[in-house]
């Protein structure tokens, strides 16, 4: 399989410079790193991508038992990285795809270099000793609720994940951003983004890592940077000056610094 096609992978920036690979978040594409790349494109080689059942990723490549597991969206990424032969990349991963760079590196070690960790969270459930932000039932509700009117689902959630309601353009790009994934295919990923448990796996890392947390999010509390601060051993944690899950888009700036200034200490 054609996986540059597959996954609807975008090469731009500097082709002699180190690789960063740049991941998206659930219901969204590789468009929500527009503003990121500008900031990157003249030092590095950036590559963007869509996971399987997102973006412009090609749909007939979707099969719930592989995507029912954030090992099968882990499995996109290292054949995205072999595809393009990467030799110590870093990845930034949005949201989930924090979690998913984490699995990649310890698939593939020699692929990815570093990572850099926007807005993640490694389980979304409280648990004892851990706040993640929602309780089993709110989640259970959440994935109903997405079940039942999916389009719906979107309008109301948007706007509280993206935050920043003075701004409701942010969420309206969201929001469309999410209508325009494949239902059946976003019910996948939901559910496999919001019932994951990576606590885990965050002890294996063992490539330099940036946290990057915002200072007011709602679906990753400030807790939850500071346990995968925590878990990651000598990882950096920046809190951004941002509100909202998706920073890279309400405060692209703040962003963008923090992100090139990591990238500038590993070279």
């Amino acid at each position: 399989m054609d996986i540059v096609r597959r996954n609807n992978v975008t090469v731009t920036g500097n082709p002699q410079g180190p690789a960063v690979v740049l991941a998206h978040g659930f219901g969204c594409d590789q468009n929500m790193w527009r503003l990121t790349v500008p900031a990157l494109a003249d030092d590095y080689r950036v590559v963007l991508f869509d996971y399987v059942g997102s973006g412009g990723a090609d749909p007939s490549a979707f099969t719930e038992g592989r995507y029912s597991s954030l090992d099968g969206y882990a499995r996109d990424v290292v054949e995205v990285c072999e595809a393009l032969d990467l030799r110590d990349a870093v990845f930034v991963g949005h949201s989930v795809s924090a979690m998913i760079g984490v699995l990649a590196a310890r698939e593939a070690p020699e692929r990815l270099g570093a990572l850099i960790m926007v807005a993640p969270s490694p389980r979304y459930i409280d648990d004892e000793g851990y706040r993640g932000g929602f309780s089993a039932e709110d989640i259970d509700e959440l994935l109903e609720s997405l079940d039942l009117n999916y389009l719906g689902w979107s309008a109301a959630m948007a706007p509280l994940i993206m935050g920043n309601p003075d701004r409701p353009e942010l969420g309206a790009e969201l929001k469309n951003s999410f209508c325009a994934t494949d239902p059946d295919m976003a019910r996948v990923f939901a559910r496999t983004t919001f019932r994951s448990d990576s606590r885990d796996d965050l002890r294996t890392v063992t490539v330099p890592t940036l946290v990057l947390e915002c200072s007011d999010d709602v679906i990753a509390p400030r807790e939850v940077g500071a346990f995968v601060h925590r878990a990651v051993p000598g990882s950096t944690l920046v809190t951004l000056d941002a509100t909202g899950h998706c920073p890279h888009l309400s405060a692209p700036a703040a962003t963008n610094e923090a992100i090139t200034a990591f990238l500038a200490g590993l070279r």
